[in-house]
């Protein structure tokens, strides 16, 4: 069992670095990235088969991509207190010619992150190529993907949901953001999508559904989950759960803060909410 009270203690505190980094460059997405803080600390400190050193070509480590980019708050968040890069560098979210662009990109050379991303659609297609060349050079290290529901309304998804399956890329688990909301509103009535589940069982995936996305317990059981059925013909899809804004009550289960930072009373009232554990930057 993981230890849950540290991984409590870590998404609260990473909680804070969202809410702090989007108030201080009033810019940002507070929403998603609280909604997925759970899955992206379980991921990152109790799943993920890493090196201590970041290297770009991941060999013989499981790897990840963030396609719904827009939720940088949260991964640069668990990627410096996993160690990638020192936590005071947080403070350089968004700012003009720093490593921690609105959107993560390659080329300021950020530790953690592998493809620019942000542009919705696209985050897939790389992770099914990555899969692949680790089955061609026999790397039996697995490729985890971060998608939004909304980004699924994006053709380039289906035609890589397609080939996944048709090719038996089984060394993938791709994991979809089910809070059900997206920059204009609800998903479902901005291009409502019938059921994601049977969509991606008509396409070939084993699909794993977590109905509590923001439970540290029901995370890691999933996740453990996914990897058993790993190496069996098919793809593997987690549908997670989550509520957009988790952990501040006036950000929960609206649209409104999925491109909304805080002003400085609001930022003190979603703080109160998440109580300092391990140091703020």
């Amino acid at each position: 069992m993981p230890n849950t009270k540290h991984l409590e203690d870590l998404t609260t505190q990473v909680r804070r670095d969202i809410l702090r980094m989007v108030h201080k460059v009033s810019s940002g997405h507070p929403g998603g990235s609280l909604g997925c803080t759970e899955f992206l600390v379980v991921l990152f400190n109790e799943i993920m088969e890493r090196k201590e050193t970041f290297n770009m070509d991941g060999i013989d480590e499981d790897v990840f991509f963030l396609s719904n980019g827009h939720i940088s708050p949260v991964f640069y968040s668990v990627l410096a207190r996993a160690g990638y890069f020192p936590v005071d560098e947080l403070n350089t979210f968004r700012l003009i010619d720093t490593r921690l662009q609105g959107h993560p990109t390659t080329h300021e050379g950020l530790p953690g992150v592998r493809i620019a991303s942000g542009s919705l659609g696209q985050g897939l297609s790389v992770a099914l190529g990555t899969a692949q060349a680790k089955k061609l050079n026999n790397d039996s290290k697995l490729v985890y993907a971060l998608l939004g529901d909304g980004e699924l309304q994006e053709g380039q998804n289906w035609e890589a949901i397609m080939y996944a399956s048709a090719k038996k890329v089984d060394n993938l688990i791709a994991t979809v953001d089910l809070n059900g909301k997206q920059i204009d509103g609800a998903t479902d009535d901005v291009l409502h999508m019938g059921s994601i589940k049977a969509k991606f069982e008509a396409f070939g995936w084993d699909v794993i559904e977590v109905e509590n996305g923001n439970d540290i317990n029901a995370i890691t059981e999933g996740l453990h989950l996914a990897k058993s059925k790993t190496g069996q013909q098919k793809p593997v899809c987690i549908l997670l759960k989550t509520v957009m804004g988790n952990g501040v009550d006036f950000m929960m289960h609206t649209h409104a803060w999925h491109g909304k930072a805080p002003n400085d009373e609001q930022l003190q009232a979603a703080l109160a909410q998440n109580t300092e554990t391990l140091g703020d930057y």
